[in-house]
């Protein structure tokens, strides 16, 4: 069992916020309209769900206990969903180019695969960054691993009062699931980051795709089937 160590003052990180991602995700995952998923959808689902349920066992309400099999479980669900969202993109676009759907059906689609892409990369940033949500809140700052994201409260230390106190070091702040939903719904609509910066080279590919992937589904795909609807 992993214990807090006495120079941390922030509480463990809920789990709400991040069970919700994930049921929001496999849920919209679940619903895509395209038939030439059905096996694809299953076997992702079931295999995430599986995943997901000894996780809500050792940390039912906070992130405040991990093991070697627990941090592996975390990170294969996080990133399965991801590489299977990535798929679908591509099995959308040859969907696309095939003709054989109708425009308002690739326009749900469209939607669907790019939302689901935004849960995906928040997860997949939330899970690798400076060690992931428990070690984040549960071990001392000097025995971190190397941040993959800067946020601004890490930098915030010598600003106005009232802005320090939300610092990393006026509140011993560190990132939880939605200041990385945030960014990652931030980088996929403006294809670049905004007010967190990627610090590793992991976090730069990743937030790369994130963008890539965006603008194929902006321009081409929803184009597209717009184009299809007129």
């Amino acid at each position: 069992m992993v214990t807090q160590h006495p120079s941390r003052t922030i509480r463990p990180e809920h789990r709400v916020p991040a069970l919700i991602a994930v049921v929001a995700a496999l849920l919209l995952y679940s619903f895509l309209p395209f038939d030439l998923l059905s096996v694809q959808r299953y076997v992702v689902v079931v295999t995430c769900a599986l995943l997901l349920v000894p996780l809500i066992v050792v940390n039912p309400r906070r992130f405040n206990r991990e093991s070697r099999w627990s941090r592996r479980a975390s990170l294969g669900l996080t990133f399965l969903l991801l590489a299977a969202n990535q798929l679908t993109l591509v099995q959308l676009i040859v969907l696309l180019v095939s003709g054989v759907h109708e425009g308002p059906t690739l326009l749900l689609a469209a939607l669907e695969v790019w939302l689901t892409n935004v849960i995906a990369f928040a997860l997949v940033y939330w899970d690798i960054d400076r060690g992931g949500a428990i070690k984040r809140a549960m071990s001392p700052r000097d025995e971190l691993p190397p941040a993959d994201f800067r946020f601004p409260q890490d930098e915030d230390h010598d600003a106005v009062t009232e802005v320090a106190k939300r610092s990393s070091i006026g509140s011993d702040w560190v990132p939880q699931f939605v200041d990385y939903f945030y960014f990652s719904l931030s980088n996929s609509m403006a294809f670049s980051p905004t007010d967190t910066m990627p610090l590793s080279h992991r976090a730069k590919l990743l937030m790369g795709l994130e963008s890539f992937a965006g603008f194929i589904i902006l321009a081409l795909v929803i184009a597209r089937a717009v184009s299809l609807i007129g």
